[in-house]
């Protein structure tokens, strides 16, 4: 400790926190070691060492002790092994258990001799409102733990969960689509203060948004700028094209699905990777027409379509992504113009794609409209609001949801609760005993011939024990309190 230690581990003894505490450990324990030594070790145990006095303390430690799991069972069962008796290991354990009641029993019994209660005095309000209080405050407080729990993890403890990619994708009807864009890295842009400020303003008017904002941050929100031209080409086949075409031209039903996909770090905490939604809108006649016109390559001018793009866009923990219907003035979404764009390649190939963009009053300006207009590409914005996620240390409680946590944890201990409040009238008659002394006499001495080797005596006081509890009469005769 003083010589070897140190040369081993570089450290000083004074300066080893851990070898400190042991060595300390070490003198208490051979201090303890030497009082026993000089002071004889006993030639018979009688019971528990925690049974010799009936006061609180006692009665604390002896059930703090047999509360500490597999501590009382292991201690029953080596007894047993390395005692002479002859008693099953069955019986043991029936005489440990009375013995073991029988001493808090006695406990009580004290207690109640040391600071008696005058009869007919009511229980004062100390005693009500210290001990009914604060059962009533627990009981509470574990009702409301799981609302409580899920609503301030995510609120006050919670992880913000960025998207990491936004795909988009926009499909006419059932034929291939015709535009597919995602944002990545540098195109996911963060709000500072002041957009942020200037993008509430904008609602300043409308209490639904106003109560949505109120759950989130700046940090939660992501703009995702998405390209205007489509990553890849638009390589339908002729026929198809023709009966494009046709179909726009006669049915008048004809959808456009634009379908979304967010992609989370599902080691934050999310119950999903993926969130994904998608919108269906069907095209008016005029719309049909003048996209007939672009595919039949007449027009060049770009095709407005109205109300289709859910710029606004919640994204939960879970795998459903959805437009923020709070945040879409008149319960409309924003417009989109999409125009076909053609060129030839070097080969003489004849090459297509779209080129998706907002106009102008479709913006969400943040700082000034004229600016951000002016200095803009084609493309689309899509505001992303994240819910925090809980914490990975408490991602093992707000994983199971609220329905989980009261299935595993409220119900669980109002099991364990109930047995408290029920019950009590099948123990009646073993837990209200006004004198104990007897039977407690009784178990002592079935220690003692068990030490002094007197078996078949020891056999004779259990079975003795054994019909006291089995007569309820002989029970009353024997904890009757003589005075």
């Amino acid at each position: 400790m003083f010589f070897i230690l140190p040369s081993v581990t570089d450290r000083r003894f004074n300066h080893n926190s851990v070898a400190q505490l042991w060595y300390f450990v070490k003198c208490v324990y051979f201090g303890l070691s030497a009082y026993q030594i000089r002071s004889g070790y006993p030639t018979r145990v009688l019971g528990n060492f925690l049974t010799k006095s009936h006061n609180y303390l006692n009665l604390f430690l002896f059930q703090g002790f047999r509360m500490v799991p597999f501590l009382t069972e292991l201690r029953a069962v080596m007894d047993w092994v390395w005692t002479d008796t002859t008693l099953s290991l069955s019986s043991w354990i029936c005489v440990e258990d009375i013995y073991a009641h029988t001493f808090v029993l006695k406990c009580w019994r004290e207690s109640e001799r040391r600071y008696p209660q005058p009869r007919g005095q009511k229980k004062k309000r100390v005693v009500k409102y210290g001990m009914g209080g604060l059962i009533v405050l627990l009981l509470i407080c574990i009702v409301w733990f799981p609302l409580l729990f899920m609503s301030l993890v995510k609120s006050v403890a919670g992880v913000v969960n960025k998207p990491l990619d936004v795909s988009l994708t926009i499909t006419l009807g059932g034929y291939q689509p015709i535009f597919t864009m995602s944002a990545q890295q540098n195109q996911l842009k963060d709000l500072n203060e002041e957009d942020y400020q200037a993008f509430i303003s904008l609602y300043r008017y409308t209490p639904n948004a106003l109560q949505f904002f109120e759950a989130y941050t700046k940090e939660d929100v992501t703009v995702a700028e998405l390209e205007g031209s489509s990553n890849s080409l638009w390589t339908i086949s002729p026929p198809s094209r023709q009966y494009l075409s046709q179909v726009l031209g006669q049915d008048e039903d004809f959808p456009l699905t634009i379908s979304w996909t967010i992609q989370r770090n599902l080691s934050l905490g999310a119950k999903a990777e993926l969130a994904s939604g998608k919108h269906v809108t069907y095209l008016d006649d005029d719309t049909r027409l003048n996209l007939i016109h672009l595919l039949s390559g007449n027009t060049s001018t770009p095709v407005v379509i109205g109300q289709v793009f859910p710029c606004f866009m919640r994204a939960p923990s879970d795998s459903n992504a959805k437009p923020i219907e709070q945040l879409y003035t008149e319960d409309s979404y924003k417009d989109i113009q999409i125009a076909l764009e053609r060129s030839t390649s070097r080969s003489g190939e004849l090459q297509e794609w779209w080129i998706v963009d907002q106009p102008a009053h479709s913006l969400t300006p943040t700082r000034n409209p004229a600016s951000v207009i002016g200095r803009r590409r084609a493309g689309l914005e899509l505001f992303v609001f994240s819910d925090k996620v809980s914490p990975p240390s408490l991602g093992f409680l707000a994983g199971y949801g609220i329905m989980g946590l009261y299935a595993s944890v409220v119900l669980v201990i109002g099991k364990f609760v109930r047995e408290f409040f029920s019950g009590i009238s099948h123990s009646l008659m073993f837990e209200e005993l006004p004198c104990v002394d007897r039977i407690l006499k009784l178990c002592t001495d079935i220690f003692l011939v068990r030490e002094t080797g007197e078996l078949e005596l020891e056999e004779e006081l259990y079975a003795k024990l054994i019909f006291l509890y089995r007569s309820p009469e002989t029970l009353i005769k024997w904890t009757r309190r003589t005075y």
